[in-house]
């Protein structure tokens, strides 16, 4: 048991941003795409096919997983979790993508900390509570909030 243990560096690859893209260190950042005015907050890992709007904010601790998507002027909270497999086989989808499930966020929507998103889509408009799980479509502005997440006003 002398042997070293594997370290892996936080970094950034193939990533495209537009002007004004600003992140702060540590992060993970691979294969996404940033608009312009995007911010993220260290501690954040956004993976592959990942797509972000102009003027939004990722806020620390945030892990945003591959297919999804969001918006223009949108804010996502500290310890935000974007889920895209849902056990459908009865556990982890274990690399195989085909099981994999996009969301796509639309503009103007916030995300309050600790929220979980599983696949949905979120129209545009939307707030969703902190700690919220959100495992529905939400096709209606408001402010969400909950486990699940409802329309509470």
């Amino acid at each position: 048991m002398n042997s070293k243990p594997k370290v892996y560096k936080s970094k950034v690859v193939n990533i495209k941003h537009g002007s004004g893209f600003t992140y702060v260190e540590p992060v993970n950042l691979y294969g996404c795409e940033f608009g312009q005015n995007v911010f993220v907050g260290p501690f954040v890992e956004i993976q592959t096919n990942v797509k972000i709007g102009n003027n939004t904010r990722i806020q620390s601790h945030t892990f945003i997983c591959e297919l999804v998507t969001i918006g223009n002027n949108c804010f996502i909270g500290h310890g935000v979790m974007f889920i895209n497999d849902l056990f459908s086989k009865g556990g982890p989808a274990q690399g195989d993508q085909s099981l994999w499930k996009k969301t796509e966020i639309g503009n103007n929507v916030s995300v309050g900390s600790n929220a979980t998103i599983l696949p949905v889509t979120i129209c545009n408009d939307v707030v969703i509570g902190a700690g919220s799980v959100v495992t529905k479509d939400i096709t209606e502005q408001g402010v969400y909030a909950g486990n699940p997440a409802r329309k509470i006003r």
